[in-house]
């Protein structure tokens, strides 16, 4: 650790947190709950700081908001002002800033290949189906696939089946290998079951990032990465949140979020 690191973990105890960092932070960078922050022991050495402060700023806004560990918190309460719009819009700015992950630019990237995979998978049925639609049933490949182990791939994009019996036997299906696999299955057929595929790709994608952009927009995290961004850029923080800058130090300078004022060192202005 250097000094900076040293006397950060050395003030967080001294004021009565438990510090852990040779722990695997429950598979995140960093983890806080109940007065322990847990940074893992494969945080780089350039992020340990800020990692360290954004799981204080989870400690600070526990103090101020008790109920936040079960809610994520309001912004209401950690500028102590009713008008929140200008703060949120913000964050989310700082957030996509401090943390690319935020952005979510690989899930989109997939998400837009699977996108022009289903297209072309619609060419190849329509060339051989003009009318078929994706939001209606598919009559035709209804009634080929009943009588066809190939049914089982439209849930899953590989399964093994175990015959049971006097001879039992076990086959393995793959949807990359529908053509070998099921030698007589029409062109148009194959393209439906990949083309369903994609859907549950794309599906678990959507879920994904969903789930991911609730996280990102909790107030405690748009919070924490907030004071996570007055450590790594102080000044790019200033101008592109400039109404949280100026309420979040005008609280600072007041005492509102308490042991946070006594590490203002640790936000130097350039």
């Amino acid at each position: 650790m250097d000094a900076d690191s040293k006397d950060l973990v050395k003030f967080l105890k001294s004021i009565g947190l438990e510090v852990h960092t040779t722990t695997k932070a429950r598979g995140y960078q960093g983890f806080y709950l109940k007065n322990r922050i847990d940074i893992s022991k494969n945080v780089p050495k350039e992020k340990f700081v800020p990692t360290l402060l954004h799981e204080f700023a989870h400690y600070i806004h526990a103090q101020i908001e008790p109920v936040m560990e079960k809610t994520g918190g309001t912004l209401e309460y950690i500028f102590d002002d009713t008008k929140t719009e200008f703060y949120e819009r913000e964050l989310i700015e700082v957030t996509r800033f401090v943390d690319r992950n935020s952005k979510f630019e690989r899930l989109l990237s997939h998400k837009n290949i699977i996108k022009e995979d289903i297209k072309k998978y619609e060419t190849i049925i329509k060339k051989h189906y003009p009318k078929f639609m994706r939001s209606k049933k598919f009559k035709e490949f209804d009634k080929y696939i009943k009588c066809s182990n190939a049914k089982y791939l439209l849930k899953h994009d590989r399964v093994k089946l175990i015959t049971r019996g006097l001879s039992s036997k076990t086959e393995i299906y793959s949807i990359d290998n529908i053509e070998k696999d099921f030698c007589d299955i029409p062109e148009a057929f194959a393209a439906y079951i990949r083309l369903k595929s994609c859907q549950r790709h794309q599906t678990r994608i959507s879920a994904r990032i969903n789930k991911l952009d609730k996280y990102y927009n909790r107030p405690t995290e748009l919070f924490a990465r907030f004071v996570e961004g007055l450590y790594i850029d102080r000044e790019t923080i200033k101008k592109i949140a400039p109404n949280s800058y100026k309420r979040f130090f005008d609280l600072m300078n007041s005492g509102y979020y308490k042991e946070l004022s006594i590490i203002t060192n640790l936000f130097p202005e350039k």
